[in-house]
Formats: structure tokens, sequence, C-alpha cells
């Protein structure tokens, strides 16, 4: 009997550490949110659409003088806007992108700068609220700051 517990021991521990390659809430979060991004720049308005929730919000906040002004976008307008042809590659290139995740709800936060080809448009940050659905995670909330001038552009 005593030599039972270190043989079960010994066993799981393959289990175990195949475990560690399993990735993370947080991981996938990250991965939904590059794909936005990576299928904007190849102006796919299908990939897009496959990122978000059926009852997605998109806003985006701006200074006016004093002022901060409020707008809400519609997903609709937006996937026609990327899958519509530009000259330009549309490149929002974003900086380390911090994940906090609780069952089911995921907020993602990250700095960006916003290029059409390689000539400089805005900057500012992303905040985005994601839920856990039975097709994986899905951007439920999108808020942006939009500014012409920023520290640093990427």
């Amino acid at each position: 009997m005593r030599f039972f517990l270190p043989l079960a021991l010994l066993l799981a521990a393959p289990a175990l550490q195949a475990q560690d390659g399993v990735p993370s809430a947080e991981d996938d979060v990250r991965a939904v949110v590059t794909e936005l991004f990576d299928a904007m720049r190849a102006a796919d308005s299908s990939r897009v659409r496959a990122v978000f929730h059926a009852d997605a919000r998109l806003h985006t906040t701006m200074r006016q003088g004093e002022d901060t002004r409020l707008v809400e976008g519609s997903l609709a307008n937006f996937l026609t806007a990327v899958g519509t042809p530009h000259d330009e590659m549309w490149d929002e290139r974003v900086d380390e992108i911090v994940v906090h995740v609780d069952d089911g709800l995921a907020t993602a936060w990250m700095d960006y700068a916003f290029y059409a080809g390689e000539q400089f448009s805005h900057c500012g940050v992303n905040a985005i609220q994601l839920v856990q659905t039975d097709d994986g995670w899905k951007m439920l909330n999108l808020i942006d700051t939009r500014r012409r001038e920023c520290e640093d552009t990427m």
C-alpha cells in the first residue's frame, strides 16, 4: 500500500504537465482581440463579424475643446467600412493587451495607433468587454478614445 501512492503520483505527473500547454482564458481573449485587428488589416468583414456578439455595441469618446463627446457606432456600418475596398490597409497597431477575466466576463485594455497604410491617423485606448459563449469569447462592448497626438505612435 505504501508503494501505491508514489506510483499513482508518478503516473499522474505527465497528465499534470500536459495541462501547461492549455491556453488560459486570458490567452483566448487576447487571441480574439488580435483576430479583430488581423481581420481589419485583411479587410475581411466576415472575420471581423465573427469576433463580435450579436448584441455588440461600439462607442467612441473624443475631446472637442473642453468637452468630451460620446459617439455611438453601428456594427453594421463598421463591417461595411472594413469590407469596402480602400486604397490603404487599415492597420490598428496595439500595445500590450491587458486582460482581466472573471467567469464568463473579460475586459481587454490596450493603447493603439491607427494607420492608413503608413500614414498615421489617430491613436488612443481601446477598452473591450467580452463574454464567453458556446462559440468562444465574443466582443460585446468596444469603446475607444481618439486623439491626433500621442506620446508614442507605435
